[in-house]
């Protein structure tokens, strides 16, 4: 009996022993190789298209893809460019963004799926506006290696829409002037810590 005991206890530790842990991979955005960028209609014949100029964001891996990955982003509203200084003045303003009071936009993600190849779905938590919504974005995840630093790098398009409506931004503009749905496209390069 204890030699079966001894021989199972030595099968069940070399098993276990044979699986790798993989560490929790950090990714971090290369400002440089990175825009978060927007479009809205304008009196529903023209996109608008706008960014944020200042930007900070992180992506966890848990595996060797980005299956369960989390995202935390964090951006400057006041950083809000539309190549129109009168245009941007008006959207920091009360009427709109009021970055005096909500100087700051987040998104955390909740969910991180893989739905085929390097398509994936995310999930998360926008805070705009001082209101927090859960928005779903469509994300395209593409690694590779940085041939100057012998670093991996990976790159990232998210698109996804939100209604301005579902913030509080804008209510004095009608849809016919400005389009409650805004286009929401961002690419990003993302080099691992």
């Amino acid at each position: 009996m204890k030699k079966v005991t001894m021989i199972a206890a030595v099968s069940i530790s070399a098993f276990l022993l044979a699986f790798k842990t993989i560490a929790p991979t950090t990714w971090t955005v290369d400002k440089a190789h990175a825009k978060l960028g927007f479009s809205i209609t304008h009196l529903m014949v023209s996109d608008v298209e706008g960014s944020f100029k200042s930007f900070d964001a992180t992506i966890t891996a848990p595996g060797d893809d980005f299956n369960n990955a989390t995202v935390d982003f964090t951006a400057d509203a006041n950083s809000i460019s539309t190549d129109n200084d009168a245009r941007d003045k008006h959207i920091k303003g009360d009427s709109f963004l009021d970055v005096a009071k909500f100087p700051t936009l987040t998104f955390k993600s909740t969910s991180f799926k893989k739905v085929s190849g390097n398509n994936y779905k995310v999930v998360g938590n926008l805070t705009l506006h001082g209101v927090t919504k859960t928005i779903s974005l469509d994300a395209i995840a593409r690694t590779g290696m940085n041939p100057m630093s012998k670093k991996a790098v990976a790159g990232f398009k998210l698109t996804g829409v939100i209604k301005r409506s579902d913030f509080n931004i804008g209510a004095s503009f009608p849809s016919g002037v400005l389009s409650d749905e805004v286009t929401l496209d961002a690419n990003a390069e993302f080099g691992q810590k």
